[in-house]
């Protein structure tokens, strides 16, 4: 893995790229090469080059187009799109920064707005357009694992994932006053996702993470917190026959994959979330639909067991 300085902004950015990420790329016989990149911090565990990358070289453009990542904190991101030339398609982009690219884009599109996060931004008419393709790759990973309709859900987190997942089980059916409840380790804490579901009208709960089981008896559990966070939870979840999504990818199944898939419950992975937002996002950079979202999730998977085989 090569760190090196690279600001298209002038503000210090950094790029971290593994030599895989340029295989394939290159400039046209005019020299011109379509930028993207993914930025966040911390960035270089992002399975984003790869599976952006696996797109291009599908689509057949992977000599007109690269895609990097940078290492980049809130205070660098204003700077980094000033810097963005013609020659930028897009961004895709991580924590810290999804809350803040809604004021620093031109456009703002739904679902990010009402979410309050954007984890896009393409470039197009010298105009930043803000988008939110998490609630995209969430109902996508959803449907695609035979979750269809979802009346009741609870979220555990009230994080900026935890109002992707509010959006996603709205547009999945569950819109009904109640019909959500949002489990928090501290209730202090979730002023941001109550914001966002007065923006989408949700009349949502919130109540003690620790009151887990008092609220199981709903069709889906999303786990938006951090690896490890739900272990404590895993049995009841999967002794209350919900479907189960959890957003952690890395280090897969969690404890509470296990055991929801032990007691013969569904449970979905952040990979295909990953995936299918990731699809959302070469679309509106390229122009090009559909994504080639086998060759992706091939690509992606490959990776994750490469890294599996590192960590062990």
């Amino acid at each position: 893995m090569t760190v090196f300085p690279a600001d298209p902004g002038g503000n210090g950015s950094r790029a971290v790229r593994d030599d895989a990420d340029d295989a394939g790329t290159g400039a046209d016989p005019q020299g011109k090469v379509r930028r993207a990149a993914v930025l966040g911090s911390p960035i270089a565990h992002s399975l984003s080059p790869v599976l952006h990358s696996a797109a291009y070289a599908e689509l057949g453009i992977a000599r007109e187009w690269s895609y990097e990542r940078f290492e980049c904190e809130e205070a660098g991101l204003a700077a980094f799109l000033d810097g963005c030339d013609e020659s930028w398609a897009g961004l895709s982009l991580t924590m810290p920064l999804k809350r803040l690219a809604l004021s620093l884009a031109d456009e703002v599109e739904e679902p990010a707005a009402a979410v309050g996060g954007a984890n896009t931004m393409v470039f197009r008419g010298g105009r930043r357009h803000a988008y939110n393709t998490d609630v995209a790759g969430i109902v996508a990973a959803l449907r695609e694992a035979g979750v269809h309709a979802v009346r009741s859900a609870v979220i555990l987190g009230a994080g900026a994932t935890a109002a992707s997942a509010l959006a996603a089980v709205r547009e999945l059916g569950a819109t009904e006053p109640g019909a959500v409840t949002a489990l928090a380790r501290y209730l202090g804490r979730t002023a941001e996702l109550a914001e966002a579901a007065e923006r989408m009208s949700a009349a949502i709960g919130f109540a003690p993470l620790s009151e887990i089981d008092t609220h199981l008896d709903v069709d889906l559990v999303v786990s938006t917190v951090p690896a490890g966070a739900a272990d404590a939870y895993a049995p009841a979840v999967a002794a209350s026959r919900a479907a189960v999504f959890d957003v952690v990818y890395a280090h897969w199944p969690t404890a509470l994959a296990r055991a929801v898939t032990a007691a013969g419950g569904t449970v979905v992975g952040g990979f295909p979330m990953l995936l299918h937002q990731a699809g959302a996002q070469v679309e509106l950079m390229t122009g090009r639909a559909p994504a080639p979202v086998a060759a992706m999730r091939a690509a992606g998977e490959a990776e994750l067991a490469r890294r599996e085989k590192e960590w062990e």
